[in-house]
């Protein structure tokens, strides 16, 4: 059986982190859904501007929604919508078959938001609504301004996939923002079943710390973090809080590992798929590594409930000066940044392809 199909078996959603229009056009987001049992995608700024800039499937909408006198970030979340919504149908049969666990697309709003709670509030209910399809998360930081706009983003029905989450803390904070949101629609008598994900990066923690420990540490960072994490997962999954939740008809936030792609050219390629296998999560993955785990990975152990040598693997790591506290609040400011930047890169490139494209028209 292959890999992912196992992967699948096991409880673990693979989701496709990547969307262009020539994924969808040529029918190969399709084929993965058949072929490799990818269940979902996500996207963010650095997706689609590399998605602009590294083909011209999207001339055309551009030059006509240009000619129509649609500009920067109007335009641009007309073309994310275009892709997102068509996607979303072709997931719409698992979501159904799944009664709603799987089969979601996910949307970013501005990162320009990130400290903004009302802007994000708002955003958010006007995308969700704007794309009209039952299966597409709103992606919204998991900073602090992003944390409080997250519980009222639920309280008003929008699912939601809290993005930019670095540590076991940081995942807690949001489990905390989407249970407040879900105990306030049941108290409020509206339907408790609201989704939502909370995504964890992994391999930025092992390009921090790459050059600041010893060789035997090396990528062993991220998969601590992710084993912490898990744990905290699962015990909130069996505590008595989220049973009542559970009881009244709501649903798990599902726990996400994002930045999967291995960044270090010594590492196996498939190594972080490998090696956060857990049942009732989902990773989410750059096509390569996709393809990469497909043809050759291997399913392995499963992440342990207990969390596994996670906390003497940290320990270690306290002892060679990395303080894990200090550097996700770091990682998770420096991700905001790296979105903006991608942001007002992928703004001015809509601007520039849309002046070229109108010229010569």
């Amino acid at each position: 059986m292959q890999a992912t199909q196992q992967l699948h078996d096991l409880g673990q959603s693979l989701w496709l982190d990547n969307i262009t229009r020539g994924l969808l056009t040529s029918g190969t987001l399709s084929q993965y859904i058949k072929q490799y049992a990818v269940t979902g995608l996500t996207s963010n700024p650095t997706i689609f501007d590399q998605a602009i800039k590294n083909s011209d499937f999207y001339n055309d909408a551009i030059r006509t929604k240009t000619l129509a006198a649609k500009s920067g970030e109007a335009l641009f979340f007309e073309l994310a919508l275009e892709d997102l919504t068509q996607a979303a149908d072709l997931f719409q049969p698992i979501h159904t078959a799944t009664d709603g666990v799987d089969g979601w697309v996910s949307l970013e709003v501005s990162p320009l938001l990130a400290d903004d709670t009302a802007g994000t509030l708002q955003a958010a209910a006007q995308l969700h609504a704007r794309a009209r399809r039952p299966n597409l998360f709103i992606k919204i930081p998991g900073t602090g301004a992003g944390i409080a706009a997250i519980e009222e983003t639920i309280f008003a029905g929008v699912p939601v996939n809290v993005t930019l989450l670095f540590s076991r803390e940081h995942y807690l904070a949001a489990a905390e923002a989407y249970l407040r949101g879900i105990e306030r629609r049941i108290a409020a008598g509206l339907d408790p079943k609201v989704a939502s994900v909370a995504s964890i990066f992994i391999s930025r923690w092992d390009v921090a710390v790459q050059n600041k420990v010893p060789t035997e540490l090396r990528n062993r960072l991220g998969i601590a973090i992710a084993q912490r994490t898990y744990t905290a997962y699962r015990d909130l999954l069996a505590s008595k809080r989220w049973q009542k939740l559970a009881a009244a008809g709501a649903r798990p936030q599902r726990l996400l590992w994002a930045s999967t792609g291995t960044k270090d050219p010594a590492a196996p390629d498939a190594f972080y798929i490998e090696a956060l296998a857990a049942p009732d999560t989902i990773n989410t993955m750059p096509e390569k590594t996709l393809l990469a785990f497909a043809d050759h990975g291997r399913l392995k152990d499963s992440l342990r409930f207990d969390g596994g040598d996670a906390q003497a693997v940290l320990a270690e790591f306290t002892r060679q000066g990395v303080n894990a506290e200090a550097l996700a609040a770091d990682l998770q400011r420096e991700g905001t940044l790296a979105f903006v930047k991608s942001w007002n890169d992928l703004l001015r490139r809509i601007a520039s392809q849309s002046e070229r494209l109108v010229q010569t028209h």
